[in-house]
């Protein structure tokens, strides 16, 4: 390792951003980097010829790699995975550092084997977590599940940078309101934030729309007209249901994001603007890729942040919250009395798959809100549609007073039942675990339990 060529990559290593220590066989440092000099808080001098352990004290790493005699990172290498511990490093000025550790094996020099030890920065990481994790709501999308903390989290990390990104997730998800969220905590916040829907318009007018048409360069165009890109000079613009745009289109897409520029129709001459581009599409774009339905170097140059919205039926443990935030606004809107959701209400929205995700949820409360005839939602003032897919639910009107007929449903009952028999011994019979994998709540299943006649030792 004396003469390993660490000169050639000095000017390499010293532009990284990750910190790099340098192993001999027995662990000992012979080479560092300034950006892991930086993270460690101590001098070139104060580290090579010290062992690696030595240096992270305290930590899990350190105290299995003195036992072992190894470097306990390596244990991942061999099985071609790669091993990363979150450790927490004291610096010698008392600082406390959050880092990503990983090692990775380098050629053998004669006799022996070298790794190298590789060091990244988790402190923004840590306060963005801790930032969204103390979230409830981002804009306007609500939720408390581990999915849209892992959300919340990613718009933020978004939101940091000016890269393009890719939202993708299944229609009625929020994609929209995930690109909204990305610009109100960006830079460009205070700069113009606007909207093409890519599906809703023909070619030739999406282009104008876009890129902004002369007088004269078609019929109807009577006066010149700037498009998208340069209407959001400075800001943000959402390209939704990307997927739509025709093949011609997405040449001078991939134009504007190579050259920052856009040539109106009927003209010549170039405008540079300055714009961030989010795209959203319900499609798989990486198959039409390969389908030669979308251009694989569009698709890369839009893709560089890509970001997937959980879709409804993820994140079940949403809806009582979602569902609550959405009537409040609702019952504002019509100026009602405050309506409250029933515990039979609830239950049944936690029952049903929601395929038209949270913008079914909206027309569904809206709809019970509207054919409610009290304080409270009943089951039965929900669309058709929901009604007949909850399992052994129906409401029926006794003595005036709205009461919850249970009966079985046949295939949706038994659906349900196999699922709550697959949540049971997924979770090994443990019933709030599988509560939770169910999105119910441990009284909900319970009732299941009952009605369905699964035995208490299941």
């Amino acid at each position: 390792m004396n003469t390993i060529s660490l000169a050639n990559l000095n000017i390499v290593l010293e532009k990284l951003e990750e910190g790099v220590l340098f192993l001999d066989e027995q662990r000992n440092v012979v080479a560092i980097n300034q950006a892991a000099m930086h993270m460690i808080g101590r001098k070139q001098g104060d580290v090579v010829g010290k062992s690696c352990p030595s240096l992270f004290p305290s930590t899990p790493c350190a105290h299995t790699c003195e036992e072992s005699g190894k470097c306990s990172l390596m244990v991942g290498v061999a099985k071609e995975n790669k091993l990363v511990q979150d450790i927490v490093v004291a610096r010698p000025d008392g600082l406390l550092v959050p880092l990503h550790m990983w090692a990775t094996a380098l050629p053998a020099d004669k006799s022996q084997t070298h790794c190298a030890v590789v060091l990244r920065n988790r402190t923004r990481e840590v306060q963005l977590e801790e930032i969204a994790g103390q979230r409830l709501r981002m804009g306007n999308l609500v939720g408390h599940s581990h999915a849209m903390q892992i959300l919340f989290r990613e718009i933020l990390l978004a939101a940091s940078s000016d890269a393009n990104v890719l939202v993708t997730g299944e229609t009625g998800a929020g994609k929209e309101l995930v690109a909204q969220a990305i610009h109100d905590n960006s830079g460009r916040a205070k700069k113009p934030y606007l909207q093409v829907h890519c599906a809703a318009l023909p070619e030739n007018l999406l282009e104008a729309e876009l890129f902004g048409h002369s007088k004269g360069a078609f019929t109807g165009a009577t006066a010149d007209r700037p498009g998208r890109f340069e209407a959001a000079n400075g800001g943000t613009l959402l390209l939704d249901e990307i997927g739509e745009v025709p093949l011609g289109t997405q040449v001078k897409l991939l134009r504007v994001l190579q050259e920052k520029e856009v040539v109106r129709l009927g003209e010549n001459h170039s405008r540079k603007v300055n714009v961030r581009i989010i795209a959203a599409t319900h499609r798989d774009l990486s198959s039409m890729v390969k389908s030669g339905e979308f251009r694989s170097d569009l698709y890369y140059r839009l893709r560089v942040l890509p970001l997937r919205v959980p879709s409804l039926r993820e994140r079940r443990e949403d809806i009582p919250l979602l569902a609550s935030t959405i009537l409040s606004g609702l019952t504002r809107h019509y100026k009602r009395e405050d309506v409250t959701l029933s515990t039979q209400a609830t239950d049944a929205l936690l029952s049903y798959d929601w395929p038209g995700n949270v913008r079914e949820l909206v027309n569904a409360l809206e709809y019970a809100l509207v054919h409610a005839d009290g304080a409270a939602i009943l089951p039965r003032h929900f669309p058709a549609e929901l009604r007949d897919a909850i399992p052994a639910l129906i409401v029926s009107e006794v003595k005036g007073e709205a009461s919850l007929t249970r009966y079985y449903r046949g295939s949706a009952a038994e659906r349900e039942k196999e699922l709550i028999l697959a949540a049971l011994a997924e979770a090994g019979g443990n019933k709030s675990t599988a509560a939770e994998k169910l999105g119910m709540s441990r009284t909900t299943l319970w009732k299941r339990l009952k009605q369905y006649g699964i035995a208490d030792d299941v």
